[in-house]
């Protein structure tokens, strides 16, 4: 004798019915395995991304992990070696001035303006339509540099930079940077750490080599440190600075 069920509207076989239950049972337990593995997942991906990028609640620095730590722009006398993507490299010894009175004043201070060329690695000073100065710069390479129009925050005469990645062979521990002017806009706030700023670390001006900054040699660097605004009084200087205008493309390295 066969038995039936109603299905639906349909006569099922006992046997049938069965396995049809059973296989609705397999496949609502796999789809539901599938729907959690999914959701762990997502968590594993944010916690990890918010932990990568956060510094407490604020994003990790661009191009210096401790670059709102220490805004002191002091020498380091007792830690001058530094660290760079695997070599030892050595700061510069301090360099002995009178920083009172070094601030070097264009003919008109409110139309100074800095614009930095990504596709060139070139960066030029303006007071007005008059060019004052022209480098070569070394811009991002393992992390771009942004683009847009940002102003001066405050400029130290020397300060410690680390970051990078180990696995990926890019950190570095430098000491002494000199010359360091941090950037920012409603986009890209302070604590960031975007900046231009000497590099003893390297000779390779004209092409991308940095983290994110814009690097420039010291006795380049120096000339737009004493021109630019805020005016230096000190080894620390804060106010609403010169105007940064970043634009263009950088080339593939």
């Amino acid at each position: 004798m066969i038995y039936y069920d109603i299905v639906g509207k349909k006569r099922v076989k006992k046997k049938q019915l069965k396995n049809y239950k059973k296989r609705k049972s397999i496949l609502g337990k796999n789809t539901t395995l599938i729907i959690l593995l999914v959701l762990l997942l997502g968590v594993i991906f944010l916690v990890s991304y918010f932990l990568s990028n956060k510094k407490g609640d604020k994003l990790v620095c661009a191009n210096s992990i401790s670059c709102i730590d220490n805004l002191s722009g002091g020498y380091e006398y007792t830690k001058t070696y530094g660290t760079y993507m695997g070599e030892v490299v050595k700061s510069p010894d301090e360099i002995v001035q009178n920083i009172d009175n070094n601030q070097v004043l264009g003919e008109n201070t409110n139309e100074k303006r800095i614009e930095i060329d990504l596709s060139v690695q070139r960066l030029r000073a303006f007071e007005g339509d008059r060019l004052v100065y022209e480098f070569p710069v070394s811009t991002g390479k393992w992390y771009k540099t942004p683009t847009g129009i940002f102003n001066i925050w405050v400029k130290l005469r020397y300060t410690r930079m680390t970051g990078g990645t180990k696995d990926w062979g890019t950190y570095y521990d430098l000491p002494n940077v000199p010359y360091t002017m941090f950037f920012y806009n409603n986009e890209i706030p302070k604590y960031v750490g975007y900046g231009i700023h000497g590099a003893y670390w390297h000779n390779n001006f004209g092409h991308p080599m940095s983290h994110g900054c814009v690097n420039m040699k010291t006795e380049d660097v120096e000339k737009i440190y004493y021109w630019a605004d805020p005016p230096t009084t000190g080894w620390t200087n804060y106010g609403n600075g010169t105007q940064v205008v970043i634009f263009g493309k950088t080339p593939s390295a």
